[in-house]
């Protein structure tokens, strides 16, 4: 299976949090899933850290500590950002949005637990 991390459950594997579910910890472990990281989520963890809202632990250089964790970089193309840019649908944050459109895309199941991208037919696990 090909699973790509939301932000929080990126976040909450590299620190080992125990706010990540025993299903979605399982499922990123599991040594033939392929598991990804948008490049999105970067831009966001940078742009939070800047603002003071994310937890210290998180290590300052990300694609080392995304190496440590096996995880790959999921780069965006311009297709899947002009598709999240059309995405119907009242939810509103961007971030969601282009992770939703690269799930789609890619034919990839979310890490997440914001049922949100369920309302756009992506398959998530948590």
């Amino acid at each position: 299976m090909k699973l790509l991390l939301d932000t929080h459950a990126l976040i909450w594997w590299i620190i080992d949090s125990p706010r990540l579910s025993e299903g979605a910890r399982a499922a990123i472990a599991e040594p033939r899933n392929a598991v990804l990281a948008s490049v999105v989520s970067g831009y966001e963890i940078a742009y939070q850290q800047r603002l003071g809202k994310l937890p210290a632990e998180i290590p300052e250089d990300l694609p080392r500590a995304l190496r440590d964790a096996r995880v790959r970089s999921q780069e965006l193309t311009l297709g899947e950002a002009i598709a999240a840019g059309r995405l119907p649908g009242p939810h509103r944050d961007p971030w969601d949005r282009l992770l939703i459109a690269q799930a789609t895309a890619g034919g990839l199941t979310v890490i997440t637990l914001n049922a949100v991208f369920r309302d756009y037919g992506v398959p998530i696990c948590w």
